[in-house]
């Protein structure tokens, strides 16, 4: 680890990689301008909020903490366009990614492994398929119902039963699955189907429109390098987790990071990186993993909680994927502890809404404990000075489960 790793910061980039979300990137200024407050409120430190200069999808950030005063300016890596691309089809073609995701996840193997390996975010992969399959159940019930009436009424009027119960029984089906469809913001069925579909659509791999989006961030984060300024701070949430993995690897492979540059931290909040290294075609993936494992050129900070279900809990990403080298020095895995770090009343309040837990790693925390989001992006200490003398978890997962471990060359 460089000296510029330990220096204190006057100057930030970060850079912020979301997950599976098709909605506009102005969501995480939002999300960050109301948290932020709140965190300051609790914590008493002052942060403000800035338009972007010269970045379409960012804010800047000025904050005095701990002793500091900081600039920090953010930037969305977006590739929510593709998201939406994905998330295009009806409602058939929606079954037919659940038909075509299970059978990748059960074929390969990879489904039993996941399950013996955490079986929280295995349920919340298995909840649009459960979902999807009542609301077709409920769909097929009301038409058959009408159907036989239809056929009754039918029959009165001299004509066959047929002619009137099928059409009947796929108009009402139809209807109820597109009713469903409509409404799924309060289930979020068909957007979690969508998610999932994306990794086995092509059993681990990236396809070709990712890969050229990945080279895109791969620029921007090297062009910021090359700034004055003190540390660039990589953040992947969720899917985005892996997508930093793959960037970062290509951007050391080549020698983009510059020597006595500013000092570089990633940060992989909620990871569900076993969800995509355990298929079969995630060669890439694993590869990126092993190798960025091992890199001194980076400090590597894996975040999770036991009470976000929809997370790989306190799982090295790389150690279960079955690629650990021998010289393994990252990630360094620790607990965003929401039990603790969250007030009983909080908790409580939480406990039960699934998908904003996974989202809580960027928000306010009432009982902050060493991971602060607000600290780690708007603070005067680099990722590795923050996280020098912090061991990890000792809950931490590394038995490697994976039913494939092929690299690429």
């Amino acid at each position: 680890m460089d000296g510029s790793s330990m220096r204190r910061v006057r100057r930030r980039r970060v850079f912020y990689i979301p997950g599976f979300d098709p909605i506009h990137p102005r969501r995480y200024r939002e999300l960050y301008r109301t948290e932020g407050a709140a965190q300051a409120d609790l914590s008493g430190f002052d942060l403000s909020l800035s338009p972007a200069r010269g970045r379409r999808f960012g804010w800047d950030v000025a904050a005095r903490i701990e002793g500091g005063e900081v600039q920090t300016e953010f930037e969305v890596l977006v590739w929510s366009d593709i998201v939406r691309e994905q998330m295009q089809g009806g409602v058939l073609a929606t079954y037919g990614q659940l038909l075509r995701t299970a059978w990748t996840y059960m074929s390969s193997g990879a489904l039993g492994r996941l399950m013996r390996l955490r079986k929280g975010p295995v349920i919340a992969a298995l909840y649009p398929v459960v979902m999807l399959l009542m609301q077709l159940g409920l769909g097929l019930a009301l038409g058959t119902l009408a159907g036989g009436l239809a056929a009754t009424l039918g029959r009165w009027a001299g004509l066959p039963g047929w002619v009137a119960y099928w059409p009947v029984l796929a108009g009402v089906t139809c209807a109820v699955l597109v009713w469903c469809k409509r409404h799924d913001r309060r289930v979020f069925a068909y957007y979690l189907m969508h998610d999932y579909a994306f990794a086995a659509r092509w059993g681990g791999a990236n396809p070709a429109a990712l890969e050229a989006r990945l080279a895109l961030f791969e620029n921007h984060i090297a062009a910021a390098l090359c700034e004055d300024v003190d540390e660039v701070l990589v953040v992947g949430h969720s899917s985005g987790a892996h997508l930093a993995v793959s960037v970062l690897s290509d951007l050391i492979r080549v020698g983009r990071k510059p020597a006595g540059g500013p000092a570089l931290g990633f940060m992989s909040l909620g990871q569900v990186v076993p969800m995509m290294s355990f298929l079969p075609e995630a060669r890439r993936l694993r590869a990126d993993l092993a190798y960025l494992s091992a890199r001194e050129e980076l400090t590597w900070l894996d975040v999770t909680a036991p009470g976000d279900g929809c997370a790989f809990a306190l799982c090295d990403p790389v150690a279960v994927s079955g690629v650990a080298p021998e010289d393994q020095r990252w990630p360094l895995v620790i607990s965003a502890a929401f039990t603790r770090t969250l007030s009983p009343e909080r908790w409580h309040a939480l406990r039960w809404r699934f998908f904003r837990l996974h989202f809580q790693y960027l928000c306010a925390f009432d009982r902050p404990g060493d991971y602060d989001y607000f600290r780690v992006t708007a603070g005067p200490l680099t990722l590795a000075a923050r996280f020098a003398d912090r061991a990890p978890s000792r809950q931490a997962i590394r038995r490697p489960l994976s039913p494939h471990v092929a690299v690429t060359a």
